[in-house]
Formats: structure tokens, sequence, C-alpha cells
């Protein structure tokens, strides 16, 4: 099997990075932060295999102005809205992903993020650090019980469909959803699951998840005339990507009252944050941590470096896009 000159754009664990090293030539990024346009230019001109992860932008014209190298992108990470797909398959450069492995932790997340929303856990936390928690009284950050709610799930694939089972069997909530891929019928069986038009699912929901893929296809798919479709009492999360909702509509529905609250691990401009968002106390933040836990991480890890081996023994890689 050959061995391979391998970049990794940002740092792993440790266990997954020495794993790599133990059977290819690897180069780490000292600095731990997104590699610019030039750098990634210079990366696909200089390594067999390039890492990536979602916060490096691939597209065509890193391409241009000089012989590239790289024979694969292998994504550190399951989604790859990323990256200009097409354009690096034009150029006979494979394009691979790490699916399946990142599924039950972020469902966790998002189950994080609705109960933070609806129990108003985000404002409680705020409180008791600022020093301004005076004691028990009993109209405190009063939230609401999802218990037996209808979450909306707009996107039903692994990660839908886990969530879908956190809340179904953990919360008895009522499960409906809208998807551009149908489901097997055990799954929608199982989880009592109720296909529904897109603009229904906004309309009818306590709380939507959206578990979409990025790209042009979703961009600003939550737009202004959906916010308006949903209860003045509802929830919205995002663990996906942060460009399918359009942030300044988003801000105005929280501040106008038209949603009750959002719950985000993802933003439109990673890392930055508008700061109208963020001054909102109905909204809980994180930082793009759904898949952060050692366990997946590592596990990304050992996905990539599968696809790779399979790359260096001339064979299709197993998590190949294109």
């Amino acid at each position: 099997m050959k061995s391979f000159r391998v970049l990794l754009t940002r740092r792993w664990p440790s266990a997954a990075e020495q794993a790599i090293a133990s059977r290819h030539e690897v180069h780490l990024n000292p600095t731990d932060r997104a590699m610019n346009p030039p750098e990634l230019a210079e990366a696909l001109r200089e390594f067999d295999i390039v890492c990536p992860t979602v916060t490096d932008r691939l597209d065509h014209v890193l391409l241009e102005g000089g012989q590239v190298r790289a024979q694969a992108l292998c994504n550190y990470g399951a989604g790859f809205s990323h990256i200009d797909v097409n354009s690096f398959a034009d150029h006979g450069i494979i394009v691979t992903n790490t699916p399946d492995v990142l599924t039950d932790d972020t469902a966790d997340l998002a189950m994080l993020l609705i109960l933070m929303c609806a129990r108003k856990a985000g404002q409680g936390e705020r409180l008791v650090r600022s020093g301004g928690w005076q004691g028990w009284r009993p109209t405190q950050l009063l939230g609401k019980r999802i218990a037996g709610k209808t979450l909306g799930i707009v996107g039903f694939g692994r990660i839908g469909q886990a969530v879908a089972r956190r809340a179904r069997h953990g919360f008895g909530m009522r499960i409906i959803y809208s998807s551009p891929t149908a489901p097997h019928q055990d799954v929608i069986t199982e989880l009592d699951a109720q296909a529904v038009e897109l603009n229904d699912l906004f309309a009818c929901s306590d709380v939507v998840s959206l578990h979409l893929p990025g790209g042009p296809e979703t961009r600003h798919l939550v737009d202004e005339h959906r916010l308006a479709l949903m209860q003045g009492s509802a929830i919205l999360i995002n663990t996906a990507r942060g460009e399918i909702i359009d942030e300044r509509a988003l801000t105005a529905a929280l501040n106008g009252g038209i949603i009750g609250a959002a719950g985000l691990d993802v933003y439109e401009d990673e890392p930055q944050i508008s700061p109208s968002l963020r001054e909102l106390k109905n909204v809980v933040l994180l930082p793009h941590i759904g898949s952060a836990t050692e366990e997946t991480r590592i596990a990304m890890g050992m996905r990539v470096l599968a696809n790779i081996d399979a790359i260096a023994a001339g064979l299709a890689p197993p998590d190949q896009v294109c």
C-alpha cells in the first residue's frame, strides 16, 4: 500500500493524528487556525491528500494557477457544502466525508438545545453567573413543557431520525417531518411519524429542528415567510448548517415575538455572529459543538484514515461523494 503525503488543515485529537501518522507522512497545521485561500491552494500543489474541515472553503479558484498534486480531499466531517465538489471532480480529485459516526452526538445536542430553549436554561445560567439570582420564586423563568408536544423535523435522514427517536421515546412528542428523501416504512411505523408539507410543518410544530445539508438549494430555507408561519411560542433549532436560516429574519422574529425561542449551534458567517442576535435573551448560542465528543472526533479521524487507505490501495473509498 502506498504511503501518502497528507495535510490535516486543523488539529485533531491526538489518537486520530497518530493513527494516520503510523501509515502516512502527516503534516499538521501548527497554528490550528483556518487556512486562507492561498494556503489551501499551495496545499493542493504540495500534498497527495488534503484533509479539510468545515472551516476551509475549497472552490474552483484554488485549482487555478498551478499543477495540482492532490489526489483527494478527505473531509473531516459529514457535511461538504464548503467544497465545490463538481470542480474538484472535473479535475479528477476524489472527495470523501465521514458519515454515520456523528449521528448520535448531533442528535443529543439538538435535544439539549430543545430543552434549554423550552426551559429557559440559558437565561437561568446567565442569571446565576451574573450574581442576579435572588432565590426561588413561583413566577421566575417559566418555560414550556415539551412532553406531548409536536416536533417538526426538516430533513428526516440519519440525524433527523435519531432526534425523533429521542423525542418520541423519551418525551412522548408527536413527530411530523418534511424531507427530500422518504424514510423506510419501519422508521415511520416505529416513530408514528407523519409526512407533511414544509409550510404546514412550520405552522403546526411546537418545535422545528433542521437537519438538512447546506448549499444553494437550502440557503435561507427558513426566511421571513416561514418564520411568520410559526406559532408565537414555537422553538427553532439548527444543528445542521448556518446558511439554512436567514439570520436577519430570525433576529427580527425573536425580537418581535413572532416565535418564542431559538437554539443554534451553527451560523451563517461562522465564527462571526451578529451582535443583535447575541444580545437576545430568547436564543441559545453554542459554538458548533454538535459532534464534539472525544469518541466521535476520534471516530471521524479513523473514517478519514479508512478512505485514505482505500485510495492508497487503489480501491474506491467507502465514503466517496464524488
